[in-house]
């Protein structure tokens, strides 16, 4: 792969990517092919996820130079739905996978298939003229919803999709607003945290000094669908620290009290304190925002406790691990548009280059 990617250019690949939990290979095999020339060796992960090792000594070295093993974590799976039968009419009957939002269903496109091959289809539901007035305005059950793949019978369907099909948004990736500030695209969660994470790989790997401790790159799977994949991921590295590198929840929109926004677009990062998985290690959190500060690098603090994220398995791998969580404000998180902030990628980048550089420099290490 060339060198010439930017973490925004690769984010666009990986959102327009198709890989619901479960179902990352493509996702998994993008992934490889970008950082396989930024890293010392790439570890097994029979999950299907991406284990990247740089090493703090030399490139040829397999010996480590100090204990100390910082796992790097993101997500690569993404809200999707899966085939659970096909009706005689060749309509699509559809689980929901990650607890995605009936409300926002309706009408909107997805992909059907699996990592090779996909059809295009269309949520359908009963159309308002012939809902029950006292029906309308609530929530439609996904139990009363439908994938149309325009098939006319079940036999033309099963041509092209089965059961057992996985399924996802089909949406554009777009850049918007003054001086093109956001983005909009499907998977920012957390596909957002896999750009981020190939771009410092990379950065890691061409610097003239190698990292004062081991590194290890985890792009996970199933996150959205239980945080197996990082139970499995952690036990295998064996981190002294962990970092989660996320997309969160926004509230900064029209009707929501400020103490329940969770985090602003374009105010940095957002460290959690505790969600509803973890409380994380205050020394090691006080340390990154500390970071921050010291390199004004923006940075806010996550203000509501809310969701989870691959932490809540990983500070519990083995004998405990030291865990912080850093994630991009996303408005509209689990739907077809997520958006976010174009500084706040650019500031979580450079907050991970400086914790890694400070950790790596630092004889006295995290108390």
């Amino acid at each position: 792969m060339k060198n010439n990617w930017t973490t925004l250019s690769l984010l666009e690949q990986l959102s327009c990517t198709f890989g619901p939990s479960g179902c990352e290979g493509a996702v998994a095999d993008l992934i490889r092919t970008y950082i396989e020339s930024y890293c010392d060796e790439i570890l097994p992960d029979p999950m299907g996820g991406v284990i990247a090792r740089i090493s703090g000594t030399g490139k040829e070295s397999k010996e480590t130079i100090a204990p100390q093993r910082l796992m790097l974590s993101c997500h690569m799976d993404e809200v999707g739905f899966m085939v659970r039968s096909i009706t005689e009419e060749g309509l699509l009957k559809i689980s929901s996978m990650c607890g995605s939002d009936t409300r926002v269903l309706a009408g909107r496109r997805v992909w059907i298939g699996d990592e090779l091959r996909q059809v295009r289809g269309v949520f359908g539901v009963k159309p308002l003229h012939l809902v029950k007035s006292d029906d309308r305005g609530r929530a439609v059950d996904m139990d009363d919803m439908y994938v149309d793949i325009g098939a006319s019978s079940r036999e033309e369907a099963e041509n092209a999709v089965h059961v057992g099909d996985f399924g996802t948004f089909e949406s554009d990736y777009v850049v918007f607003g003054q001086d093109g500030r956001y983005i909009k695209g499907k998977a920012l969660d957390d596909r957002l945290g896999c750009a981020v994470l190939c771009s410092v790989m990379r950065q890691v790997y061409q610097a003239d000094v190698r990292p004062g401790c081991d590194l290890y790159f985890a792009f996970t799977c199933r996150e959205e669908l239980g945080i197996s994949g990082a139970r499995t991921a952690a036990h295998k590295i064996d981190p002294d620290y962990a970092i989660v590198f996320e997309a969160t929840a926004a509230g900064d929109i029209a009707g929501t009290k400020p103490y329940k926004q969770v985090a602003r677009l374009g105010d940095g990062g957002a460290v959690s304190l505790m969600d509803r998985s973890t409380i994380y290690d205050r020394p090691f959190t006080d340390w990154i925002l500390e970071t921050a500060r010291v390199r004004e690098i923006p940075c806010q603090i996550k203000q509501y406790v809310s969701g989870g994220n691959d932490a809540g398995h990983i500070h519990k791998s083995r004998a405990g691990v030291r865990c912080a969580a850093i994630s991009a404000p996303a408005r509209y998180i689990h739907t077809a548009s997520n958006v976010v902030a174009k500084s706040d990628i650019e500031a979580i980048e450079q907050l991970a280059m400086a914790v890694i550089d400070r950790l790596s420099g630092e004889s006295e290490r995290v108390k």
